[in-house]
């Protein structure tokens, strides 16, 4: 995204946004990139960690930083991802509150207000899936948004439809340093392609596999090898906690990891724009989620 701002001053600078899970995140940085970046599910707790999506609005370079769900912790993983949130908040030049509007002001975006405000945050809301209400409730929850905390400015948008969000984008641009651009022009983001096209495995076993099993495995890219005929060869290790989960994702006769397997290659084909050869291997690492090694490779404090 990119035009010609009428000051022709360059500003750069990074955005943070959090929020409760689903509330459309990683779908405004996928909107603003104008690509795949970041990973998106219905379900909750899909983006473990920060991701970075990079793009121009008029003379301003834009840093996003998706961050993961804030929401009532129990497993070492789970407050290791909020931990991830709140300090990449304090660590930025401007915060993002992202609100699901259908869900409004309920408790799970109360906590996180109430949060915010105990860390003396003043952050910019936006309240997104505006496609999704009724038009006459969005000025009422605005009001009460403002009422809860201490807002620099309101946004209501709709990151699926894009409705709104070139205001938004013109108002970070807008309010960024002056500074020269930190990233190549055409960068879109910081993480390595072999590391993105295991959080798309990840993200197809989110969508394919029941209940709790997506929650309990984890995507690592073993093999990532550009070939002579620009085709490329990608293997990766899925691990799970259990033998039973193992079986799950293999399914019956070894049609659920086809499935995962061939939903994969089709995105990361189109993605890439070349041919992908996708090997996937299922193994059971048993706790998994408590070995210090993943958090380390995910930017997560273990200790958190």
């Amino acid at each position: 995204m990119s035009a010609t701002n009428n000051e022709g001053v360059r500003r750069c600078g990074y955005v943070t946004l959090i929020g409760a899970p689903n509330a459309g995140k990683s779908t405004i940085v996928n909107n603003f990139v104008g690509s795949k970046v970041s990973i998106v599910t219905p379900k909750m707790q899909t983006t473990r960690t920060m991701i970075r999506g990079i793009g121009i609005f008029e003379n301003t370079q834009i840093i996003f930083q998706d961050t993961p769900g804030i929401f009532k912790m129990k497993r070492r993983l789970d407050r290791s991802m909020v931990d991830m949130a709140w300090t990449t908040s304090q660590n930025c030049d401007i915060v993002v509150l992202v609100i699901d509007a259908k869900k409004g002001l309920d408790k799970e975006n109360q906590a996180v207000i109430n949060e915010i405000n105990s860390r003396g945050l003043s952050p910019v809301l936006v309240l997104n899936k505006i496609d999704t209400i009724a038009k006459q409730k969005l000025l009422p929850l605005a009001k009460l948004c403002h009422e809860s905390g201490n807002f620099s400015e309101i946004f209501m948008v709709s990151a699926q439809t894009g409705e709104n969000l070139a205001d938004f984008y013109r108002y970070l641009a807008d309010n960024l340093p002056e500074s020269p651009w930190l990233y190549p022009e055409e960068q879109m983001s910081e993480m390595p392609l072999k590391y993105f096209a295991a959080e798309i495995v990840r993200e197809k076993m989110f969508m394919l596999l029941q209940a709790e099993i997506p929650y309990s495995l984890t995507v690592e890219p073993l093999n990532w090898v550009r070939r002579a005929d620009d085709s490329v060869k990608a293997e990766m290790n899925i691990y799970v906690e259990r033998e039973g989960q193992k079986r799950i994702v293999i399914g019956q006769g070894g049609q659920m990891i086809k499935k995962i397997g061939e939903k994969s290659r089709l995105e990361l084909e189109k993605l890439l724009e070349c041919p992908v050869h996708l090997f996937l291997y299922v193994k059971v690492r048993e706790k998994w989620m408590e070995d210090p090694a993943r958090y380390k490779d995910w930017g997560l404090n273990f200790d958190a």
